[in-house]
C-alpha cells in the first residue's frame, strides 16, 4: 500500500503563519521546534462536498493536545479555520481533499530541546492535498509488529504528538513482511492500534476495540461507536489479546485518511474467510452516509 503522487498536488498552495506560498517554496525554521525535536502536535481532517467532516472534535484534540505539552500560545479555533479555509480557496478545493494540520511550538533562538528557548511561536501549518482514502476497501493485510506502543506512564497517547518514529519503525517491518501495515500491542500484549489507524474486531455479531491506554482518542473510532449505539449494534471497548484478533469473524481499521478499510489478513492468517463482512460493510454505508450529510461549511 503504497500513495502515489497526485497530480492536481503538483502546484499546492500551503498556508504557514499566515503566508500562503507554493509547496515548493515553503519551508519551516530549522530552529523550529517540529525540526529540533518532533515538539509539536498534528490532526489530520477530510472534506466532503465542501464540509469538514467533525471540524470541531479535531480541534479540540489538538488544543488539548497543545495544552498537555504546555504550549504558552495556541491560536483559537477561529484563527485555525480561517487559515484552512483561506488555504482550500487558494487551492479551489471542495471535495475529495485530506488536511493536515501541524502546530508547533515555534522557533528557538538557539536549537536544543528546552522550551524556554522558544521566543516565537507558535508555527501553525495547513497542508491540504487532493486525497481519496487511501485503504483498498476489498481488504488490507496486516502483520505483527515487534515495536510496542507506550502506555500512558511513558507517553500518555492521549497527546497526539508529532513523533512517529514508532508508527515509523512499525511501518518499515510491514513493508519488510510485504504487508499494508502493523498491528502494534500494548507493553502487556494486547492489541493497541495499527502504525496509523484504530482496529476493530467482529465476533459473533459484537463490534469490539481496544481501550483507550496504548492508543490515541482516534475522531473515526468514536464516530463508528456512536454509529454501533444509534443502530443497535453489539460493541464493546476492552482489551483484545492477538488470539482474538486470529479467530474473529471481520476485521477493520478506521482513520480520517483511510476512513474504514477491512483487513482479510494478519501474520498469514485470512480473517472471516479472507474477505470483506458483512458488519464492517454496514458500518462503512452508514459513515458514508453520516459524512455526506453531517460537517462544518468553509465555503
Amino acid at each position: 500500500m503504497l500513495q502515489s503522487f497526485n497530480e492536481k498536488n503538483r502546484h499546492l498552495i500551503v498556508f504557514i503563519n499566515g503566508q500562503l506560498i507554493h509547496r515548493d517554496q515553503a519551508g519551516v525554521s530549522p530552529f523550529d521546534s517540529a525540526v529540533q525535536g518532533g515538539d509539536a502536535v498534528w490532526e489530520g481532517l477530510r472534506l466532503y462536498n465542501g464540509r469538514i467532516f467533525k471540524l470541531a472534535e479535531h480541534l479540540e484534540r489538538l488544543r488539548s493536545s497543545a495544552l498537555a505539552l504546555a504550549f504558552t500560545d495556541i491560536p483559537t479555533d477561529a484563527a485555525i479555520t480561517d487559515a484552512i479555509q483561506r488555504t482550500l480557496t487558494a487551492n479551489q478545493m471542495t471535495d475529495g481533499v485530506h488536511i493536515r494540520l501541524t502546530l508547533t511550538r515555534g522557533v528557538k533562538y538557539t536549537s536544543g530541546m528546552d522550551p524556554r528557548l522558544n521566543t516565537s511561536g507558535p508555527t501553525l501549518i495547513v497542508l491540504a492535498e487532493f486525497k481519496a482514502p487511501v485503504y483498498d476497501k476489498t481488504g488490507i493485510t496486516l502483520i505483527t509488529s515487534s515495536i510496542r506502543r507506550f502506555p500512558p506512564d511513558c507517553l500518555d497517547p492521549k497527546v497526539h504528538h508529532c513523533n512517529l518514529l514508532q508508527s515509523i519503525l512499525a511501518k518499515i517491518e510491514a513493508n519488510t513482511a510485504g504487508a499494508d501495515d502493523a498491528l502494534m500491542l500494548d507493553v502487556a500484549g494486547f492489541v493497541a492500534e495499527t502504525n496509523a489507524t484504530h482496529v476493530f474486531i467482529v465476533r459473533q455479531g459484537a463490534v469490539l476495540t481496544s481501550r483507550l491506554v496504548a492508543c490515541p482518542e482516534g475522531i473515526t473510532r468514536g464516530v463508528v461507536l456512536d454509529l454501533c449505539r444509534a443502530n443497535g449494534i453489539p460493541h464493546e471497548e476492552r482489551d483484545m489479546s492477538l488470539t482474538e484478533v486470529y479467530r474473529a469473524d471481520e476485521m477493520f481499521c478506521t482513520g480520517t485518511m483511510g476512513e474504514l478499510a477491512p483487513v482479510t489478513r494478519v501474520d498469514g492468517r485470512p480473517i472471516g474467510g479472507g474477505q470483506p463482512g458483512s458488519i464492517t460493510a454496514r458500518l462503512s454505508t452508514l459513515f458514508r452516509e453520516l459524512t455526506a450529510r453531517e460537517g462544518t461549511s468553509v465555503e
